[in-house]
C-alpha cells in the first residue's frame, strides 16, 4: 500500500510537467502566429494605378494594320525617349505620342536628384536599415544559441529543428515579403524621396528615418497602423523573451530572417530609385491631404 501511495504522486508530477510543457509549447506557436499577423500589418497602398493621361489626337486615329508597335521592355522605351529628345521636341506627332505612350506605361514619378535630395533621403532610408541592424545584431546570438558548442547547450531534437526551419521560412514569407518587400519598404524608399532642403521642415530632415517610417506628417490612417504596429511588436517581444528554451531561440531565428530581408528589400529599393530616377512605381508616400509629393 505505501508503494501504491508513491508511486500515484509521482504519476500526478509527471502529468503535470507534461502539461506544463504543452502549455509552453503552446504559447510559443500563438506568439509565432501573433508576430506573423503584425508583420503584415505593414500596409500602405502598392496597387494604386498610375493616373493615365489623355490621348492625343493622333492617338486616337486608327494606325494601319501594317503599323502595330509592340511595346518594348521600360529600359528600351527609356534609353530611346533619351537619345531622341531633340527630335522629339521639335520633331514629328508621332514621336511625341510614342514618348507619352512609354511614359504611361513606366507610371512612376521622375526624381529630383540634386545632391541636397540625395543625402537627405540616403539618411532617412539608410537610417531606416541602420535600425532593423541594430535590432537584428541584438538577436543573432539567441538565435544561434542551439547550434553553439558551450557547455550546458542542449541541442535541438528533431521536432524542434523541423520547427527552427519552418519559422524562419515562415517568417521569410510574411515578415519579409509580404510585409517588408511588397509594403513597408517601397514605402520608406518613396516617403525619403520626398525630403527636400529647403522645402522640407527641419525636424523632418533630422528625424528623416522616423519620417520614411510613417510615424509622423502622414495621413491619419497610416500614422495609426505604424505606431500600433510598432507598439504590438515591442509587447510581443517582450512577451517573447519569457518563453523557455528552445521556443525564444526559434522565434528569433525568425525574426532575424525577417528583418534582415526587410533591410536588404529597403537599400536595394532605394539603390534602383537612385539609378533609375524614378521614384517606386504605384507607392502611396501617405503624405497629409492637400500636400504635394515634396515634404
Amino acid at each position: 500500500p505505501q508503494k501504491h501511495r508513491k508511486q500515484k504522486p509521482a504519476a500526478a508530477k509527471t502529468a503535470i510537467l507534461r502539461a506544463k510543457v504543452i502549455m509552453q509549447r503552446t504559447s510559443s506557436l500563438l506568439l509565432i502566429a501573433l508576430l506573423c499577423t503584425l508583420a503584415s500589418g505593414f500596409s500602405c497602398r502598392t496597387t494604386a494605378s498610375a493616373p493615365t493621361r489623355p490621348a492625343s489626337s493622333f492617338a486616337n486615329k486608327k494606325a494601319p494594320k501594317t503599323r502595330q508597335r509592340s511595346r518594348r521592355p521600360y529600359g528600351v522605351n527609356r534609353q530611346l525617349a533619351c537619345n531622341t529628345l531633340d527630335v522629339i521636341r521639335g520633331g514629328s506627332t508621332e514621336l511625341q505620342s510614342a514618348t507619352s505612350e512609354d511614359e504611361d506605361i513606366i507610371g512612376g514619378q521622375d526624381l529630383d536628384l540634386s545632391i541636397g535630395n540625395v543625402v537627405s533621403s540616403l539618411w532617412g532610408a539608410v537610417g531606416v536599415s541602420y535600425i532593423l541592424l541594430k535590432a537584428i545584431k541584438r538577436v543573432v546570438p539567441i538565435a544561434l544559441e542551439p547550434f553553439g558548442k558551450g557547455e550546458g547547450v542542449i541541442p535541438l531534437t528533431r521536432s524542434q529543428l523541423i520547427a527552427y526551419v519552418a519559422t524562419c521560412f515562415g517568417f521569410a514569407y510574411m515578415e519579409g515579403y509580404k510585409g517588408f518587400q511588397r509594403k513597408f519598404s517601397p514605402l520608406v524608399v518613396s516617403r525619403s524621396f520626398t525630403l527636400q532642403p529647403g522645402k522640407s521642415p527641419i525636424h523632418h530632415l533630422l528625424l528623416a528615418p522616423f519620417y520614411s517610417m510613417a510615424l509622423f506628417h502622414a495621413t491619419k490612417k497610416r500614422m495609426i497602423v505604424s505606431w500600433s504596429v510598432t507598439i504590438g511588436v515591442a509587447a510581443i517581444v517582450a512577451l517573447v523573451k519569457r518563453s523557455p528554451y528552445p521556443w525564444r531561440n526559434i522565434v528569433d531565428a525568425g525574426v532575424v530572417v525577417g528583418l534582415s530581408w526587410g533591410t536588404i528589400s529597403i537599400l536595394g529599393g532605394y539603390a534602383i530609385s537612385l539609378l533609375t530616377g524614378i521614384a517606386p512605381i504605384g507607392v502611396d508616400p501617405a503624405l497629409p491631404e492637400g500636400e504635394s509629393d515634396s515634404a
